[in-house]
């Protein structure tokens, strides 16, 4: 299977270019991982769904979680294009990049 085309939107690269070399790394080998399949899991894919949260209704929107590093990359697929669009890289602490997510889908 080829990878989906890999996007990102100007926040999160700059979410990705603030991360330290090592983490980055790891990002970058998740990303790419993922991208070979990033569709739901419930289709057969890596991603993990989001969905209507407390405050935040974030469907239609995927994460890759990193545990180690504490970190959740939020992304959406464009089906049309075979691209999977960053939107945040951010450490997850408490709801923060579920919030984040929300306002640069919103904006």
């Amino acid at each position: 299977m080829t990878p989906w085309k890999v996007e990102f939107t100007a926040e999160a690269e700059k979410d990705r270019n603030s991360l330290d070399r090592s983490q980055r790394h790891q990002v970058d080998k998740a990303i790419y991982k993922v991208s070979q399949n990033p569709l739901p899991q419930s289709e057969g894919g890596y991603g993990r769904p989001l969905g209507n949260r407390q405050t935040n209704n974030l469907t239609g929107l995927l994460k890759i979680k990193l545990l180690r590093l504490g970190i959740r990359i939020v992304y959406k697929l464009s089906h049309t294009d075979e691209a999977m669009k960053i939107i945040v890289v951010a450490a997850r602490a408490g709801d923060e990049v579920y919030e984040i997510a929300s306002k640069r889908i919103d904006a």
